[in-house]
């Protein structure tokens, strides 16, 4: 009986043994890496890493109250409209919760609207899920910050 359960056994410490602990470190540069990503994307209109890194149904709460989804950001995108010459983000705090974090910070931007120049700083909260792809933003809420 014991010759039998051996091999099932030894199948199951090793399946156990090459489970890798998460390590929070990464996560952590791994989010911030996308983040930084998508910044540049929104600056240079690359509308393909916003597919990679938005999850299909991407939800924007942007600072007017207004709910946009990932369509109507990749359009916005390719009109070129606002034209961001800045979009960084900084002073991040990010709260993993297993599969999931929420990041919180300041996105300061710069650029030309309707022919006009503006420049805002907005606090945001963000919400990531990892998936067999790694992380993904599913939804931001940005708030404007006073002048």
């Amino acid at each position: 009986m014991l010759r039998q359960a051996t091999p099932v056994l030894l199948a199951v410490l090793v399946v156990s043994g090459c489970a890798q602990p998460r390590d929070e470190a990464s996560d952590h540069l791994g989010i911030l890496a996308v983040e930084a990503e998508l910044c540049r994307a929104f600056e240079a209109g690359d509308t393909a890493a916003l597919r990679r890194h938005l999850t299909p149904d991407f939800t924007l709460v942007d600072s007017r109250g207004r709910e946009t989804g990932l369509a109507e950001n990749l359009a916005e995108l390719e009109r070129g409209e606002p034209d961001y010459e800045v979009f960084r983000n900084h002073g991040q705090r990010i709260r993993l919760h297993g599969d999931a974090a929420i990041v919180t910070g300041i996105t300061s931007i710069r650029g030309t609207a309707a022919g006009s120049p503006f420049a805002a700083e907005f606090r945001f909260t963000d919400t990531w899920v990892r998936s067999g792809n790694g992380w993904a933003l599913a939804a931001s809420h940005a708030s404007a910050l006073p002048r």
